[in-house]
């Protein structure tokens, strides 16, 4: 077994310290998380001729925001632009740079410190680059995988520099 860093030992999410009303903490972590990818994904799936998908995305979304640990302002002013950014997604690649929201959404949610909004600039810049590749609305699901693996990249540099913050306190 790999010996964690002194830093990490240390480091304790910001949300695990929140009593909660009910519940345990992984269970609705985990629970919320895939809550609002499937709310995404489902939003994604979603047409002028399937308008149930579309609820259901909009709520599964809600949802899991709702039930995040986190302090309950902080879940509830998330939910609203969160949904928006991924009607707006249903525009094509062109709209990419909207997953700045998402990811602003999950470090409110995650009380993550200001410093680690610098990690925003990941999905700015992909926002940037990925439509010179991809414009067209057939290319959705390459420009979406792309840009998952850029939103999951900035989340967990957002923690490390989180963990960074709190061990210079």
């Amino acid at each position: 077994m790999v010996a964690r860093p002194p830093t990490l030992r240390r480091f304790r999410e910001p949300t695990r310290r929140l009593p909660l009303r009910w519940g345990n903490y992984a269970d609705r972590y985990y629970t919320g998380l895939v809550l609002i990818i499937a709310g995404a994904m489902h939003l994604q799936g979603a047409n002028n001729y399937t308008l149930i998908i579309l609820l259901i995305g909009t709520t599964s979304t809600v949802v899991g925001y709702s039930i995040m640990p986190a302090q309950g302002w902080r879940r509830m002013i998330v939910a609203l632009p969160a949904v928006t950014q991924i009607w707006l997604m249903l525009t094509g690649p062109m709209s990419m740079w909207t997953l700045v929201i998402p990811l602003l959404c999950w470090l409110i949610v995650r009380h993550r410190p200001l410093v680690s909004y610098l990690a925003l600039a990941l999905p700015i810049a992909n926002g940037i680059i990925l439509p010179r590749f991809y414009q067209e609305y057939s290319q959705m699901p390459q420009a979406l995988a792309i840009s998952f693996v850029v939103l999951v990249a900035a989340a967990w540099l957002a923690r490390l520099i989180a963990v960074s913050a709190a061990a210079r306190r």
